[in-house]
């Protein structure tokens, strides 16, 4: 069998690539004669960089910019032909924040990363959205950029109540927001209500919190808060769009970056995965993308994920065929402590079902 292994990263264990690595492993191990593809992915999220580098070679540039609190953190972007990519949570993501203080954290180093795309003679600039700790509405990525207001726009949300006036600046670079979201900056499900509880943010500061961003919406564009993708990594997405960006989903920049529905064609078995597979993943997440492309080329797709959880019924909705649970074959606690040995025990699990060998 030709089996296409795409899965995203497991959060906070595994790189896309070590996970693709992984499942090949297991695989390799229970079914040495079937032909293996290796195809890791991201959807804007962390990983952004790494994946596209290695289905697009181009030249890697390290920087340093400001972290979400201030400090100084180290990033890499990547320029391939006239196209710069830039990953936000290099800048501001969760792992910086530990999740704790987003309020104060901000986007500034995300608008340095921009910045330094532009200085290196990038005509567009890419930037993958997701795994922020930042709830900034991108008010720190305009400050970077040379926009001024009557608040500080480098303080994170915290500093941003009472703001009535934001001039933009005008940018000569084409931006694109690459988004694994489609909320938009505030309301019931916006950047604030739906993920800022992951961030650290107290229930009782939601609604506060949710109207300075309003309040930033007002003053720069209200009509763009409520644009899809701009409630993406806690606003960043409504700051890009507000400079002009034109919003693509991640998953699909990332599947024609690598060629994702031709090597679906090729295969016969699809298998994808991520540290959660819940029913968000729906939404421009890795799994439902690799799963579209896999039911557009006829083929069966396989999830394997830490846990899984969702039904039958709404696994698929997902497109996909069956999912299997770390977690549950394993432990919590082994697939925590050797997540890439767990993974490989899943995978060597799942080929004694799916392979003809």
């Amino acid at each position: 069998m030709r089996i296409l292994v795409a899965p995203d990263k497991f959060a906070g264990t595994l790189t896309a690539v070590e996970a693709a690595d992984a499942i090949a492993a297991g695989w390799r191990r229970q079914a040495p004669l079937d032909e293996l593809d290796l195809c890791p992915m991201a959807d804007g999220g962390p990983g952004f960089v790494d994946v596209l580098h290695a289905a697009l070679g181009g030249e890697l540039l390290a920087v340093t910019v400001r972290g979400p609190f201030g400090e100084p953190v180290p990033a890499t972007l990547l320029l391939a032909g006239p196209t710069a990519y830039v990953e936000s949570a290099q800048a501001c993501g969760l792992h910086l924040t530990g999740g704790e203080r987003a309020e104060e954290a901000s986007t500034y180093g995300v608008g340095e990363l921009v910045a330094a795309a532009v200085a290196a003679g990038a005509a567009e600039v890419v930037v993958g959205l997701g795994g922020s700790g930042t709830n900034d509405g991108g008010a720190g990525l305009l400050a970077a950029l040379g926009a001024t207001a009557d608040r500080p726009l480098d303080g994170g949300v915290a500093a941003l109540g009472g703001i009535t006036r934001v001039d933009l600046p005008q940018l000569s670079v084409r931006l694109v927001a690459a988004t694994d979201v489609d909320s938009p900056l505030t309301g019931l499900f916006g950047a604030t209500k739906t993920f800022g509880p992951q961030k650290g943010i107290p229930e009782e500061r939601l609604p506060a919190l949710d109207g300075v961003l309003e309040e930033l919406a007002v003053a720069v564009d209200r009509r763009t808060s409520l644009e899809k993708g701009a409630g993406a990594a806690g606003g960043l997405g409504f700051a890009l769009l507000a400079l002009g960006a034109r919003r693509a989903p991640g998953i699909e920049l990332v599947a024609d970056a690598v060629g994702l529905e031709r090597r679906a064609r090729a295969a016969d078995l699809v298998l994808t995965g991520e540290g959660a597979f819940d029913f968000s993943s729906r939404s421009g997440k890795v799994p439902y993308g690799v799963a579209a492309c896999a039911a557009e080329a006829l083929r069966p797709c396989v999830a394997l994920a830490g846990q899984v959880l969702v039904g039958a019924r709404e696994m698929r909705a997902l497109g996909v065929e069956s999912a299997y649970s770390l977690v549950e074959l394993v432990g919590e606690e082994r697939a925590f402590g050797d997540p890439a040995g767990a993974l490989a025990d899943l995978a060597a699990r799942v080929a004694r079902t799916w392979s003809r060998e």
